[in-house]
């Protein structure tokens, strides 16, 4: 492909993360809900159990991992863009299609709690965009090492969300933590494609950078 045709799947990568419905490879991962007829239905279960403070918590932190998971899309995507090697890039894209899947979760989860998607999306993909990209320019080794700092702040964070979780939501507790199980997975992944370690002052820009958007996220 030519250097335009490169951007203009970019740009429709992005479009279609952003603004059309996502659609999971792999079920739901619930065993309160066994089929997609059933999560169609009115008055599902899962939500109606739930007390309205717990049900407005679970949408608000359901809203925050969606917006992760775009940002996930968006990191891959960058790093991918610019990997040296086709190694690189295939796990980049493995990764990124079990992340569509986890985006696909959130989001029926955040439809069945009435929730909605923060506005913010849009300006964290371009973000997140930028510094897969950046992180790629350094070698495959620093991009690996990103993936796995990345991930490993990710399952810290569905930890902790876990522990927020009312009693009852035991249908986005199943969610997350099948999340926390890929993102392990992906961590591991990275390192045997010789990720290395980053710097600690990048760990904590890092890190920051996840404070804001969860923060944000929250409320909008």
């Amino acid at each position: 492909m030519t250097n335009v045709d490169r951007i203009i799947c970019e740009i429709d990568a992005g479009l279609r993360t952003l603004f059309a419905a996502p659609h999971a490879q792999r079920p739901l991962p619930s065993s309160t809900i066994s089929s997609p007829m059933q999560a169609d239905n009115a008055a599902l279960p899962a939500a109606s159990v739930l007390t309205d403070d717990a049900k407005r918590e679970s949408a608000r932190l359901m809203r925050i991992n969606h917006a992760g998971e775009v940002c996930a899309q968006a990191l891959y995507q960058g790093q991918a863009a610019v990997a040296r090697s086709v190694q690189t890039r295939t796990m980049l894209k493995q990764a990124a299609q079990e992340e569509r899947d986890h985006l696909a979760w959130c989001q029926t989860r955040l439809n069945e709690l009435n929730g909605n998607a923060s506005r913010l999306t849009p300006i964290f993909y371009a973000g997140s965009f930028a510094l897969g990209a950046m992180s790629g320019l350094l070698g495959d080794k620093w991009s690996m090492g990103f993936l796995v700092e990345t991930e490993r702040q990710v399952e810290t964070h569905l930890g902790e969300h876990l522990n927020r979780l009312a009693t009852q939501d035991q249908r986005s507790r199943e969610i997350l933590e099948a999340m926390r199980a890929d993102e392990i997975h992906h961590a591991e992944t990275g390192l045997a494609h010789g990720g290395v370690e980053l710097p600690a002052p990048a760990k904590a820009m890092m890190r920051g950078i996840s404070k804001v958007m969860t923060t944000t996220t929250y409320w909008i």
